[in-house]
């Protein structure tokens, strides 16, 4: 099973910016698309960002204009960048396939102090 690991995480101000990376243990065909999730303290995991081969990325409300996702086959990874980091974005953010999901990481950490 492929192994996916989280990185790039930290404590950030609001306003600040946060680059996180995902690295698979193998290739990932591009059939699947990739997807960045993240978990609040006491919500449910929820999905953020969105990419699959030749479609436009997709984000929830809430990110919009503010993360973009992107992939690079050739490296295994999948990236999401996040600007104007509010508070309401601290969570911990996983990677994953959508619709057929691979054994969770360990996620990465975001804190976004106000």
């Amino acid at each position: 099973q492929v192994r996916l690991v989280e990185s790039g995480g930290g404590l950030v101000q609001a306003g600040g910016s946060l680059r996180l990376s995902c690295t698979a243990s193998e290739r990932i065909s591009s059939i699947y698309a990739m997807g960045w999730y993240r978990q609040a303290p006491g919500k449910q995991r929820e999905l953020v960002a969105t990419i699959r081969s030749g479609g436009n990325p997709t984000y929830t409300d809430s990110v919009k204009g503010r993360f973009t996702i992107s992939r690079d086959y050739t490296k295994n990874t999948v990236n999401l960048q996040m600007n104007s980091l509010k508070p309401e974005d601290t969570a911990v953010y996983y990677c994953n396939k959508i619709g057929f999901l691979e054994r969770w990481g360990q996620g990465t950490l975001v804190t976004v102090s106000s």
